[in-house]
């Protein structure tokens, strides 16, 4: 099975997780998990399969396509998983991405490979365009993980006493109409981009062939 991205455990219990977000906006030494054994089964198989899709293993984040996808029921998986307060924040220091089965790199040390390779700081990994790669530089993801078959569940209800849900207090219905709306802004955007990057690798109307000159 080839390498796969986004899969790591908690180093101080070894408990398996699906990395969302590597770090977040202005909080660069945090990120944002979620615990396999949190999940009921339907859920544990939609996010097993989603994270080995193409569509995931090509994605710099793996919340950009939780933000796509979708559970059995209809629902679209990241809100859901924020509703259910099943994204979990830790510090990147805690969580241990695993390559394969002999080798491991901690996400904190990973945030600061990948930053060095983009010639940026850690702190703008969330904001900057993952694309936006210095020319003639070649980036390879260091944490792959080649089997998640063990990614399995336990009964514990916690992932260890240094991690903490995220908790919302409940929305009005006007916030509940502004975060929709903000919502689908920014999946407006997610869209437009897509269509952008699709467009630079394949344009859907053909070039005009330049005249050869006799």
């Amino acid at each position: 099975m080839a390498d796969l991205k986004h899969v790591g455990k908690i180093k101080a219990t070894g408990k398996k997780v699906l990395v969302a977000f590597r770090t977040l906006p202005g909080d660069a030494y945090n990120c944002l998990v979620v615990p396999t054994e949190n999940l009921l089964d339907d859920q544990h198989n939609s996010l097993i399969q989603l994270v080995e899709s193409p569509a995931a293993q090509q994605a710099f984040e793996f919340h950009e396509v939780l933000a796509r996808a979708k559970f059995p029921d209809g629902s679209t998986m990241l809100p859901t998983l924020h509703v259910q307060g099943k994204l979990i924040k830790v510090g990147t220091d805690k969580v241990e991405m695993t390559p394969n089965f002999q080798a491991s790199i901690s996400l904190a040390e990973l945030n600061q490979l990948i930053a060095e390779q983009r010639g940026t700081a850690v702190d703008d990994l969330s904001v900057k365009d993952p694309n936006a790669v210095p020319p003639n530089v070649e980036v390879q993801e260091v944490a792959t993980v080649k089997d998640i078959s063990n990614a399995g569940k336990t009964t514990s209800g916690s992932v260890n006493e240094d991690v903490q849900p995220v908790v919302s207090a409940p929305l009005s219905v006007e916030d509940q109409a502004k975060k929709f709306r903000s919502d689908a802004d920014r999946l407006s955007k997610e869209a437009a981009e897509l269509r952008r990057q699709a467009e630079a690798l394949v344009p859907t109307t053909k070039k005009k062939k330049e005249a050869v000159s006799e």
